[in-house]
């Protein structure tokens, strides 16, 4: 709800909104959508399904350190380091992210898109910038509960404008 609501006093709303697969993205989508009042359809798109956490699905995040440890969170933290056990494969989820902005870019130049995802899958996103060592050392990589971010294309590249930007803050 204050996604939608922060949206709805940005100077652009949204005119195309993609969610990841999983129910409770696509849920977060239509609520926002509907508290914005953007009417457009959610479009679907499995490149955003949330990432395995393999043996630590659904685990406690103790359970999680005690198994793979600190170090090992920190790095996935801090350097999207995939811990071992996990079923993510970085190079593809950067490679999807290029391609979902390539064909944002083809399909809806000078719009505002909302893209809808969890925060494994998002912490990929500032590869769109080719600076992500350095976004990184400024930025947490994980996006907080709650929280979003926000690129922008000035026509050359791609840039992070807000990250972990918590609309509850601003309405």
């Amino acid at each position: 709800e204050q996604l939608g609501k922060w949206l709805s006093q940005q100077p652009q709303m949204p005119t195309h909104v993609i969610a990841g697969p999983l129910k409770r993205t696509r849920e977060m989508a239509d609520i926002a959508c509907r508290h914005a009042g953007i009417t457009t359809p959610v479009r679907i798109d499995e490149r955003l399904r949330e990432i395995d956490y393999g043996p630590d699905e659904n685990q406690t995040e103790e359970t999680v350190i005690a198994r793979i440890g600190e170090n090992a969170i920190k790095l996935w933290d801090d350097s999207a380091i995939v811990p071992a056990g996990w079923n993510v494969n970085p190079d593809l989820m950067i490679m999807d992210w290029a391609d979902i902005a390539g064909e944002t870019l083809n399909t809806h130049t000078g719009q505002t898109v909302l893209v809808v995802t969890s925060n494994g899958v998002a912490r990929f996103a500032p590869h769109l910038t080719g600076q992500f060592d350095a976004f990184r050392q400024q930025h947490d990589l994980k996006l907080a509960t709650g929280a979003l971010g926000t690129l922008v294309h000035d026509g050359q590249r791609w840039s992070v404008e807000n990250w972990n930007l918590r609309p509850k803050d601003h309405i």
